[in-house]
């Protein structure tokens, strides 16, 4: 009695699963520069983080505690969060939709994305059990710093791959 019922579940998984990936394969292949550069959160500007963020690495001469306070907490750990996942997509959809892509740059904007959110999300962790300690401002501070790093990449991909939304993303951060 139990082997029907447990088969009945373990297809209805599985076929969720796989309805809900062609669904999200069909919504990344339905993309546009303007689309993912709308999904960059509004709330929230890096701006504070390092003057010339956009145009070059690197946060301006901050200790991890000052680059708590500009990113606003926990709140801009959040936005670096999402919004590195709105970047990971760009360079994805600039793989597929381009020719001639620097493919160097592309796997750096791919780890950069993937470390970002590693710290960001250990920092939030360490947050929710601690308040802002040293071990949480050091680690917003990596994902900050390589934040600021991976704006200033993706400036330079959109300015080979698509000159039209650069001003659109340099709005948006």
């Amino acid at each position: 009695m139990i082997l029907p019922i447990l088969q009945v579940a373990t297809v209805s998984f599985v076929a969720s699963y796989l309805g809900r990936w062609r669904i999200g394969a069909s919504r990344r292949n339905a993309q546009s520069w303007e689309s993912l550069i709308a999904k960059l959160r509004p709330d929230w500007s890096a701006r504070a983080l390092s003057e010339h963020f956009l145009w070059k690495e690197g946060l301006d001469d901050a200790t991890p505690e000052e680059t708590w306070k500009r990113m606003q907490g926990a709140h801009g750990l959040w936005a670096m969060y999402q919004n590195s996942q709105v970047m990971l997509e760009m360079a994805d959809f600039a793989a597929k939709s381009a020719d001639t892509v620097d493919h160097v740059l592309l796997e750096t904007l791919r780890s950069d994305a993937m470390q970002i959110r590693l710290y960001a999300l250990l920092a939030l962790v360490q947050y929710a059990f601690s308040q802002a300690n040293e071990g949480v401002r050091v680690n917003a501070f990596r994902a900050a710093s390589m934040y600021t790093g991976m704006a200033a990449r993706m400036t330079q991909l959109l300015q080979v791959q698509a000159a039209m939304a650069l001003p659109d993303f340099v709005a948006a951060m």
